[in-house]
């Protein structure tokens, strides 16, 4: 049995449900630093499209509203402060069903996470009518489910055949949905090796309370006395982790071995002692072997009766197998007297051997030998037939002849081989994004350059090297194909089923769709290459001033002034200066489009946003969870956010060796807040980037985030060498960093000695918005706290020199109303000069993270070339937003406009609007809605809010079924 079991309660935030209190601050939009006063925030009011009107069961969860001004912004304080959560421990019972192992239908399926993006290991389904298996849960686990329709409900056990980011990158989402699954969340086991409680403890601070999860580990490194084990005694015996009626799984343990530690062949001699010291956390890896039970013949009532047998309870006892004595004759009747032929049960078993030296350990594990064709040591009644074997291990690994050779011991076993193939890439497994992704692709290439289906052909630059590890085929096997299936019951359907194989698509074909159903789009497509052809070049050459601006015909503006030739005259020279365009005044029109003096003489390879992610809470079939790529080319990249499944999400915009590319330019990566659908994906980004820069001389990553986030990341490389530096995000904010630079100037190049007491001090302090025990303030007006300076000094150092790198000037990170230690955040680009010697000033980017509107990040955000601000309500759902600290999108709009920001892009949309969100067009003159893997350059961004128009076109009818669906659900 399982050699370490424990069941227990991680705890953080919960479902939303209503609050107590929720307060305002004021907000005033008036600044002296700019002499642009942007619009002011309305009063909050009831709206009668809430969800929450109307839902509070007593008047002390009555969400109560206070204005101060006519420009203040509600938030719900105690959210913003992190406490509301309810800590009340939820006794979630394990599911119990009633099983049948006769009636019972059983099959294993995989499951193609990852098998398109290489980003991450497959999934395996072990399928039967009342229980559910997981084998393996790496990121994207939770979207591929929503998109095929598995339920997760229904998952009773997730394996884990290695613990790290690669097979378990999907739990943390995974876990955060079943908790939200129903009033109290669903329970679920998680099985893995002994260093299951590493990871278990980096998710203690983001898991939701309200998930009962029971974890088992396996395998401990050492016995009970805490004397070290044999390798023959913890590896080579069986550990039986489940049996009941339906099924037996049991795991192997491999341990990775030195060349020369094991032997070639596994029968010649046992692996020496070692020290189980010498084995790092992850290292181990795991074998799980399926049985599933034989059936017992159909009893034969006559056959019974013959040997001298009355009715009765006699029967049940022989057909469980039990000898019993004959009523009328003096004999013993044996079940094989009255029963039919038996009907075996299956075997599956599930190999990840990840390297070579793990190989070794399994050439060593002697217990295998009992399903060996060719074993002679076995006897008739050990006998075991394998029908299946799913390799999970690399190409690498499994195309080797020792590999090779041992598995065709197994004799006629159907092998699949699920290990990355770089065919797989052509077949996109996230469907429904990759139709969203041609479709854009079609209509504005520039913006959406990623083509949603690629082709070998399009890979053939990004492939790695396929041939590395080949080595001659001795044994028969298949590939794995998504969703592709091994019946295991009926016994009649023993074998493979191709029928669920998702039909193969490409973009040809999609865009043939589309120009079926929406014709008018090829007009579109038309007019969107115009705005590069065209006179876009020229608008972007020069910079605007009043009295050169040429309008360029906006498709929402109001018919009398669509085709006004120059904003300064009309058709009849007099002035137009006091027009109202679509509630826009031309003045205000001219101003807001006239280019920044940032963008002059601005270049492709300056920078580039790329959306990964633009979604909220969880992935859905149209997009990802937040996480922004910063592309500064030759210069570096940052990664605002990282969301899971972040990494396969750069696969697919820049292909699998782009990608691999883009992790190993990373200068940093920046973390907004410790919700999980922002910080998820990171784990894997590191260790991936570990791997690919191991042997090149490199420094550790700065990872930029809230305290808590360090709290998960220590757990963590306690499992996995994550080659980073961390830095708490209170040493970037503004005040922070005037103090750091103080001390630099007092103190030179030197550094003081580290006072021990500051240090504890820092530690504990309270750094959010809002200080604890006071009135709700700016963290930014109060006194700083005090803080190691010799971290400090170091910190700022270390980062001035990585920003310097990368053509920065600053970035500094901005407190905004969200939940604890919540921060936006502001890069600025360095000056630079052009061929006259004219200084240039840097572009600057500002991105809100999870926020309502909060007067510190309109203030950062004065004069920003591209505002990056979430937009997670439609403007009907402004209580919503309060209740959540998130904002609409007018609110969103609206801080752009206040602060002057030049574009602004909405993201971080609520899964209820899963291809488009609901806006208004009159508020969008200057104003883009993101979508997943948009890649919006510098260079284009005068011609981005132009594209809005077309895009809606595009998804026309996509926004009528999601209406229609809507009023369906409304109904039900």
């Amino acid at each position: 049995k399982a050699s370490f079991c424990s069941s227990f309660l991680l705890s953080s935030k919960t479902p939303y449900k209503p609050l107590s209190s929720v307060t305002v601050i004021s907000s005033s939009s008036s600044s002296s630093s700019s002499s642009r006063k942007g619009p002011k925030f309305p009063p909050l009011r009831s709206r009668s499209n809430t969800t929450l009107s109307g839902n509070n069961k007593n008047s002390k969860e009555k969400v109560e509203f206070m204005e101060e001004a006519s420009s203040s912004i509600g938030f719900n304080k105690r959210r913003a402060e992190g406490k509301d959560k309810n800590d009340k421990f939820k006794n979630l019972q394990l599911k119990t069903r009633k099983l049948n192992p006769v009636n019972t239908i059983s099959y294993v399926q995989i499951l193609g996470t990852g098998m398109d993006t290489q980003d991450t290991s497959p999934s395996v389904l072990l399928f039967f009518d009342k229980q559910r298996f997981i084998f393996n849960a790496g990121e994207g686990l939770q979207r591929y489910c929503t998109e095929h329709k598995i339920k997760l409900s229904k998952i009773d056990h997730i394996f884990l055949s290695r613990v790290c980011s690669e097979t378990a990158g999907g739990l943390p989402g995974l876990l955060l949905t079943l908790a939200g699954m129903g009033d109290a969340g669903m329970s679920v086991n998680i099985w893995g090796p002994s260093d299951l409680k590493f990871l278990v403890d980096a998710m203690r601070s983001f898991i939701p309370n309200a998930a009962m999860v029971h974890t088992h580990s396996f395998g401990s490194t050492s016995s009970a006395d805490g004397a070290k084990v044999s390798s023959q005694e913890k590896f080579a015996e069986p550990i039986v982790l489940i049996e009941d009626e339906v099924v037996k799984i049991s795991a192997l343990l491999i341990r990775p071995m030195a060349l020369d530690e094991a032997p070639l062949l596994p029968h010649s001699r046992n692996p020496e002692m070692f020290d189980s010291s010498s084995l790092k956390p992850g290292d181990i890896s795991v074998i799980y072997v399926c049985e599933l039970p034989e059936i017992k013949g159909k009893f034969d009532p006559a056959k019974a009766a013959a040997l001298g047998l009355k009715p009765g309870p006699k029967y049940r006892e022989l057909q469980l197998g039990n000898p019993v004595k004959s009523d009328k004759q003096n004999i013993m009747v044996h079940p094989s007297d009255v029963l039919g032929p038996s009907i075996r049960g299956p075997i599956v078993l599930l190999i990840d051997c990840p390297t070579p030296s793990h190989v070794q350990g399994l050439l060593s594990i002697q217990s295998l030998s009992c399903y060996f064709a060719d074993s002679t040591k076995r006897q008739p009644d050990d006998v075991k037939s394998v029908d299946c074997i799913i390799h999970l291990s690399p190409s690498s690994v499994t195309t080797t002849a020792i590999y090779q050779k041992w598995m065709k011991r197994f004799g006629g076993v159907q092998h699949i081989m699920a290990g990355h193939e770089i065919k797989n890439t052509e077949i996109p497994i996230l469907k429904s994004s990759a139709r969203i992704a041609a479709r854009l692709n079609y209509l504005c290439p520039q913006f959406f350059p990623a083509p949603g289906f690629w082709s070998l052909q399009n890979l053939k630059d990004f492939a790695p090297d396929s041939s590395e590890g080949s080595g001659p085929k001795l044994c028969d096997s298949i590939s794995a194909e998504n969703l592709l299936k091994f019946h295991l019951r009926p016994y009649a359907q023993l074998g493979l089923d191709r029928s669920g194989i998702p039909s193969c698509m490409s973009s040809k074909e999609v865009v043939n769709e589309l120009l079926f159903d929406i014709p008018e789009i090829a007009d579109s497509v038309e007019q969107v290459r115009q705005l590069w052809n065209g006179s876009a070049d020229t608008e972007r050459a020069k910079l605007h001033t009043q009295e050169s601006i040429i309008m360029t015909e906006e498709p929402w503006l109001n018919g009398d002034y669509a085709s006004i030739p120059n904003i300064n005259t009309g058709d009849n020279g007099t002035s137009t200066s006091g027009k109202v365009i679509s509630g826009l005044s031309i003045t205000e029109f001219e101003r807001d489009n006239a280019l920044p003096s940032c963008l002059e003489n601005i270049t492709k390879e300056d920078m580039e946003v790329v959306l990964l992610g633009t979604g909220s809470s969880q992935p859905s079939k149209y997009r990802n969870v937040s996480s922004i790529y910063v592309n500064l080319f030759s210069k570096g990249s940052l990664l605002l956010d990282c969301g899971e499944g972040s990494l396969g999400q750069l696969k697919r915009r820049f292909g699998v060796k782009g990608a691999d590319d883009a992790i190993r330019s990373l200068k940093c990566i920046w973390i907004s807040h410790i919700h999980a659908d922002h910080h998820t994906g990171l784990a894997r980004i590191l260790s991936l980037r570990r791997e690919l820069l191991k042997g090149v001389s490199h420094e550790p990553l700065l990872v930029i985030g809230p305290r808590q986030l360090k709290r998960f990341l220590d757990a963590y490389q306690r499992l996995e060498d994550l080659d980073m530096q961390f830095v708490d995000c209170r040493h970037t904010t503004e005040a922070s960093l005037a103090s750091f630079e103080s001390s630099i100037e007092l103190r030179g190049n030197h550094s003081p000695p580290i006072d021990v007491h500051q240090s504890l001090v820092a530690q504990n302090s309270e750094t959010s918005l809002f200080a604890r025990g006071s009135r709700m303030q700016s963290y930014l007006n109060r006194p700083s706290s005090p803080v190691d300076i010799a971290m400090g000094l170091e910190i700022l150092r270390n980062l001035k020199k990585v920003l310097g790198e990368a053509g920065l000037e600053a970035l500094v990170s901005v407190p905004v109303v969200h939940c604890p230690q919540a921060y936006g955040l502001v890069l600025r680009a360095a000056e630079r000069t052009n061929s006259a010697g004219k200084i240039i000033p840097g572009w600057k980017l500002v991105y809100s993270g999870d926020t309502r509107p909060c007067p510190e990040l309109i203030e950062a955000s004065r004069g920003a070339t591209v505002l990056i601000h979430e937009a997670t309500f439609e403007d009907g759902m402004v209580e919503e937003a309060i209740a959540r600290n998130h904002s609409t999108t007018k609110e969103a709009i609206d801080v752009g406009d206040s602060a002057g920001a030049y574009r602004i892009i909405l993201t971080h949309f609520s899964q209820r609007y899963p291809k488009i969100p609901v806006f208004d067009e009159t508020h969008m003159h200057k104003t883009c809605i993101g979508f997943d893997l948009m890649s919006i350059n510098i260079a284009d961004l005068p011609v981005l809010p132009k594209i809005l128009p077309h895009i809606k076109l595009l998804f026309r009818d996509e926004m009528i079924t999601d209406e229609v669906d809507d009023i369906v659900d409304s109904v039900l």
